[in-house]
């Protein structure tokens, strides 16, 4: 998962190198937190947050095979 959310972000934003993506994991939940410089935020966001909830929908469908809940966390 964590693999997953850092290549789209990298692959979005100008300064790759500035993506810093942590996994908190729980009993049967996954927190993804996904820090960008504040540059790319809107990249990262989208309008009207259409890209920020595709990530979470690939995300999503990804984490049905572990059978986890996942929440993606843009900070």
């Amino acid at each position: 998962m964590k693999q997953l959310v850092e290549i789209l972000a990298k692959a979005l934003v100008d300064q790759p190198e500035k993506v810093v993506v942590d996994m908190i994991e729980k009993d049967k939940s996954i927190v993804i937190e996904l820090k960008v410089a504040p540059e790319d935020m809107g990249k990262v966001i989208g309008k009207q947050g259409r890209i920020a909830r595709a990530i979470r929908t690939v995300v999503k469908a990804a984490a049905t095979r572990q059978k986890k809940k996942v929440v993606v966390e843009i900070i």
